[in-house]
């Protein structure tokens, strides 16, 4: 099997958004882990929905740095 046969099996299965999806959730690790006092405390009013809304933040960061390298 050809080399190259390899690289486009591997880009068809990972494509870039799936890139920026992991390097998001590592994003998402370390501000998570910054602000999970404050989000907990009682201060916002839904924790879950302020979670989530950081990983869409983290991703959407994520695929601009990925396109901008």
């Amino acid at each position: 099997m050809p080399l190259q046969d390899l690289v486009f099996g591997a880009s068809v299965y990972f494509p870039p958004f799936f890139k920026a999806f992991a390097f998001g959730f590592v994003i998402w690790l370390v501000v998570h882990r910054l602000l999970r006092g404050w989000i907990y405390a009682g201060d916002i009013w839904h924790p879950l929905l302020m979670d989530l809304s950081l990983f869409a933040i983290c991703v959407c960061l994520a695929l601009a740095i990925l396109i901008a390298w």
